[in-house]
């Protein structure tokens, strides 16, 4: 992670309770307690294992209400997130990620709290200490121009500038760009955005438009995501697009928004979402969400990738094609409504995506799953394939390389082979149904299979999860 270039300016000072400001956070933070501050710092981290210093700990989320201003002209945000969560400790002091953006005032329960910056950390220390298991809630007011983040692999993400707005795309860690939080996928909450652009422009983000006003030349648009969502699926994408709403035959609400450079191009492909729903619904159990839809924007040409699956509505940095659309939607299931404990699980998100994909091919008449999985097996041209085994990737750059896609999805195939079609089919749709809106990880995905088999499914998983090398087939 790079530093935080706001985290030595416009800082409101701690009470130093005696000490003289150049004492250290850490130092006050562990002896300034005769105020009757009482309790544990809360950590900034939660051990994940290729990314650990992000996320925090000592409390969960429970909401998120997110106030944004934005002029596309200055490209300058000005916003508030009012936070509710809950202490999972007695508090004296807890972190929150925000990359870059100036803070300039914090109160936690209405009450000014002092607060300091460290890289990406907004260390908060209310007046009182705050009780395990009692909900809280802390309101942060900040401003700046929001920076794009460069990821481990030198991919972009985060808060993207376009030509007509922001293209605004979290994984894994960009959405401390734009607003506070506990940056990590296993603390996921519901969501209120208000977005404020001016008239003519569209600022689209997650879950169902509550509400589009408009008054003295500016916009403002509120949309309300219900169902939990980790932090890295929000989006709050702005721009001039073509939006259409609709719903599919089963009556789920659809929104679509399109920039017009890419309207031609994805024409097709967006005409087969609700079919792509259908189908995945039945392939998957009923769709998690209340609403469905798709954001694609024409982003600048440094955008390295392709598409995030931001909770109901993917973001696609371009028109997507079809095979693009069946995997973001597919990560409705598995990611956004069943989201993996740490980073180091993001196969059980890819490895199902790509297998849709190729269930999908096999269903319009292309190759079956099978004939994938023994085409990537016998290519010689791409040793990345076999670089790192998918569920030990080892370093942060590697969390979304080949393997994780495609011999994650070899595995799925060799778990088909080894259960039989029956078996296969109903862990697809049970798995994400056992575990809708919760969070997991290969162990509990590894026990799950093995309630459908008598077979020990143990060498099965070892061999093609954790192994190094290219695994060897079964006969």
């Amino acid at each position: 992670m790079s530093a935080d270039p706001g985290s030595a300016v416009n800082r409101r000072p701690l009470r130093s309770c005696g000490a003289t400001a150049a004492l250290s956070v850490a130092l006050l933070l562990s002896s300034c307690t005769s105020s009757g501050v009482r309790g544990v710092a809360g950590s900034g981290g939660v051990g994940d294992p290729l990314f650990p210093a992000l996320g925090n700990g000592g409390y969960q989320v429970r909401h998120y209400g997110l106030d944004l201003d934005y002029d596309i002209r200055k490209r300058h945000l000005d916003a508030t997130a009012e936070i509710t969560a809950e202490a999972t400790a007695d508090l004296r002091s807890f972190q929150l990620d925000l990359q870059g953006l100036r803070v300039t005032d914090v109160q936690v329960d209405g009450e000014d709290a002092e607060f300091s910056r460290k890289g990406h950390k907004v260390i908060v220390r209310p007046d009182e200490s705050l009780r395990k298991d009692a909900e809280y809630r802390t309101r942060v007011d900040y401003e700046g121009t929001p920076q794009e983040l460069k990821d481990p692999d030198q991919s972009t993400e985060g808060w993207v500038k376009t030509r007509d707005g922001a293209f605004v795309a979290g994984q894994p860690a960009g959405a401390m760009t734009w607003f506070p939080g506990n940056n990590h996928p296993r603390d996921k909450a519901t969501y209120d955005f208000t977005i404020t652009v001016p008239k003519g422009y569209t600022a689209v983000a997650n879950g169902e438009l509550r509400s589009e006003r408009t008054a003295r030349g500016r916009t403002t648009f509120r949309w309300h995501n219900g169902r939990p969502m980790a932090s890295y699926l929000a989006t709050a994408t702005i721009g001039r697009f073509e939006v259409r709403t609709s719903r599919t035959p089963e009556g789920l609400p659809l929104y679509v928004a399109v920039d017009p450079a890419e309207a031609k191009a994805s024409k097709e492909p967006l005409e087969k979402l609700p079919e792509i729903v259908k189908w995945q619904s039945k392939l998957f159990g009923p769709y998690p969400f209340s609403s469905a839809g798709a954001i694609v924007d024409d982003t600048p040409k440094r955008i390295e990738w392709i598409a995030l699956e931001s909770q109901t509505k993917p973001v696609y940095a371009g028109a997507p094609d079809t095979a693009t659309l069946v995997h973001e939607m597919a990560h409705q299931w598995f990611g956004d409504s069943v989201t993996p404990k740490t980073w180091a699980d993001t196969w059980l998100n890819e490895s199902f995506a790509t297998y849709a994909e190729w269930l999908w091919e096999e269903r319009e008449g292309g190759k079956t799953p099978q004939e994938q999985f023994d085409a990537l097996y016998d290519d010689t041209t791409d040793p990345a394939r076999w670089a790192f085994p998918p569920g030990k990737p080892g370093k942060a750059k590697n969390v979304t390389g080949t393997p994780v896609y495609e011999r994650g999805a070899m595995l799925l195939q060799e778990l088909r082979n080894a259960v039989g079609d029956k078996a296969f089919f109903t862990i697809l749709r049970e798995w994400p149904t056992e575990y809708r809106y919760r969070n997991a990880d290969a162990q509990d995905f590894i026990d799950f299979c093995q309630e459908y088999t008598d077979m020990d499914l143990e060498p099965l998983f070892k061999k093609w999860l954790y192994e190094n090398g290219k695994p060897e087939r079964e006969d």
